[in-house]
């Protein structure tokens, strides 16, 4: 499939600083089309949801269509659709709401390949419910985290598995479907932090096993919110902390406050820019609120045409970082997002990322929250450089990030 970069790059305003972005993974660049629906939303009439005045038709219609939006990139029900602040905060809302079904002896799996966005919740939830935290381990080597490795850590007394779609360390993708399959027969729920990985794959919450799944608008071009797609029978069973006036609807009753309606229309408009992709008869091109077809369909199209162009960039580029005598790479999954992690020997991360930073290309270093994954691979707390690739990455700017790293190393 062809994926046209030179006119996406042309709805990226901050592209014209000039600098090679491949910092991704901590938070995409924004399209134009997001820009402007939350810029014409914060200065239109908006009041508190409701159907009387047009002001909050206008706040409750931008909530459906950002339900129905998440609902279509993920392929899931737009009733489960749960937004907060951020997936961290969702993660520790829904934490505590799972915990008060737990008893003391009762199981919960993590994996020392997560973010800690994963983990930290639910060992501080299972801490105070008396519950067990078991740990499922991933091949430091490889990068890979096995279904049988999560199965190990497992027991007739777990209650759930909290597991990552894609490493934002390394990149690593494991088998979600297989291991939801063993968790199901457990009969335990499955966590998925899809924060890395619906950025750069065609996601189906059904068809992975995700009894609830969890990512970032602001990592697929949109505004800084989080997301959880839940199964809404799910929902309706728990019961989270709340206001007395506040709702017993599904899925408000997880939504604490006033919703950020300008977030949520750039939400959307995120996810018609994504759908706006599809190559070929599929789609109108980058930008378009209308995709051809039906969204879900235009957005399958799309996903799958940037997942292939992605991945060819990485792998040009890995050969081309490989060529270079003082790099390691880390992390070698078979399966896995456009995310490499790298070290210069005898240099320090923080002062590969600054010389970069001093020629254009954005890179940072760190272990990007991901502490379990970088100890485990004998990184520490300091981790090393991360480069991802993004929609609007091309080949300019991997050669850039290879100029600059040729000039770090003859720095040393």
């Amino acid at each position: 499939m062809d994926f046209d970069v030179r006119s996406v790059r042309k709805h990226f305003p901050a592209l014209a600083e000039g600098a090679a972005h491949f910092d991704g993974p901590g938070g995409s660049q924004v399209p134009d089309v997001v820009g402007d629906a939350v810029s014409a939303t914060l200065t239109s009439a908006i009041a508190n949801r409701d159907r009387v005045t047009a002001a909050e038709r206008r706040a409750d219609d931008i909530v459906h269509e950002a339900r129905r939006a998440m609902g279509d990139l993920l392929a899931a029900d737009p009733g489960g659709i749960v937004f907060g602040r951020s997936m961290t905060q969702l993660t520790y809302d829904f934490s505590r709401a799972l915990a008060k079904t737990w008893a003391p002896g009762d199981e919960v799996v993590v994996t020392s390949l997560d973010h800690d966005a994963n983990i930290r919740p639910w060992m501080q939830a299972a801490e105070a419910a008396g519950a067990t935290v078991r740990w499922a381990e991933f091949d430091p080597g490889t990068g890979e985290l096995a279904p049988a490795d999560v199965a190990a850590a497992m027991s007739g007394r777990t209650r759930l598995v909290a597991v990552t779609g894609a490493s934002n360390l390394i990149g690593t993708r494991p088998a979600v479907a297989e291991i939801a399959r063993l968790v199901h027969a457990a009969g335990a729920y499955l966590y998925v932090d899809g924060v890395h990985l619906t950025p750069h794959a065609c996601v189906d919450v059904g068809e992975l096993g995700a009894d609830l799944f969890a990512c970032s608008p602001y990592k697929f071009l949109g505004p800084h919110c989080g997301v959880v797609a839940g199964r809404p029978e799910l929902l309706a069973a728990l019961h989270p902390d709340k206001l007395l006036p506040a709702t017993n609807d599904v899925p408000e009753k997880f939504e604490l406050g006033t919703l950020p309606y300008e977030l949520l229309a750039g939400t959307t408009a995120a996810v018609d820019f994504l759908a706006g992709l599809a190559p070929g008869p599929a789609g109108p091109g980058p930008g378009s609120r209308e995709p051809a077809g039906s969204r879900r369909e235009s957005l399958v199209s799309a996903m799958t045409a940037l997942e292939e162009y992605e991945d060819g960039i990485r792998a040009g580029l890995e050969a081309r970082l490989l060529d270079l005598g003082p790099v390691i790479l880390h992390g070698h999954a078979a399966r896995r997002t456009p995310t490499l992690l790298f070290s210069v020997v005898g240099q320090d991360s923080a002062s590969v990322q600054a010389y970069l930073g001093g020629v254009g290309v954005n890179a940072p270093a760190g272990s990007f929250y991901a502490l379990e994954a970088s100890r485990r691979l004998g990184l520490g707390d300091t981790g090393a450089v991360r480069v991802g690739i993004a929609p609007y990455t091309d080949e300019t700017d991997i050669d850039r990030l290879v100029s600059g790293i040729e000039g770090a190393i003859r720095q040393a």
